[in-house]
């Protein structure tokens, strides 16, 4: 499944739009505070089981996109947003992305 940010994918003719797709992962307080108190790795500001714990919500949701595209028989997803946000009095974090699923020219990949 090809995910791309741009609204066409350069050499290939979009036949089909298929419609919206999200896909949506929360990471619940209990996280934040296992990562808070098991800051060890910070240098420089940086810890990377916070970083970790961000690029796994991400790889989720977007995992779920295309899942979700694959429903509609698409074989890619272009205008893809990604967008992460902290919210509730226990820093729940929310990641979101959606995109349209469409139907390239070249069929349904193989994967």
């Amino acid at each position: 499944m090809l995910i791309t940010t741009t609204p066409t994918v350069e050499g290939r003719q979009i036949l089909h739009y298929r419609g919206l797709v999200t896909g949506e992962t929360i990471i619940g307080a209990n996280i934040f505070r296992d990562i808070l108190a098991s800051i060890t790795d910070v240098i420089g500001g940086r810890s990377q089981a916070y970083e970790d714990a961000l690029m796994t919500a991400r790889n989720n949701a977007l995992e779920e996109m295309t899942q979700r595209a694959r429903l509609m028989n698409a074989n890619a997803i272009v205008g893809v947003d990604l967008d992460d946000e902290v919210f509730g009095q226990g820093g729940m974090m929310m990641v979101l992305v959606s995109g349209t699923a469409v139907l390239l020219e070249g069929g349904l990949p193989t994967d």
